[in-house]
């Protein structure tokens, strides 16, 4: 997680609800919104990737419950605006 860019420190609270963690479009889509994931899972390329995303030596993705592009924007939109340097979200399974 990220600290508030010198920009971002300026912003209003409205301003950061909407933008922190997302600053650039998305790359695929060019949309404004954050895209919602809805999965569960993950790909890994082979097992040496698998075991390198579960042993956190290679960041990314590799559970919907643990990691997902959303629930990353949100982390940082929470701890930009309860001015904190991180945040964690949790939930329970359904």
């Amino acid at each position: 997680m990220s600290k508030l860019t010198r920009d971002q420190r300026n912003f209003k609270f409205e301003t950061l609800q909407l933008h922190v963690g997302q600053e650039q479009p998305d790359p695929t889509t060019d949309a404004r919104a954050v895209p919602i994931y809805q999965t569960s899972s993950y790909v890994f390329r082979n097992c040496d990737h698998a075991a390198a995303r579960f042993g956190l030596s290679d960041a990314g993705n590799i559970y919907g419950r643990l990691t997902n592009p959303t629930e990353d924007v949100f982390e940082k939109r929470i701890a930009a605006l309860e001015g904190g340097v991180a945040a964690l979200a949790v939930a329970s399974g359904a």
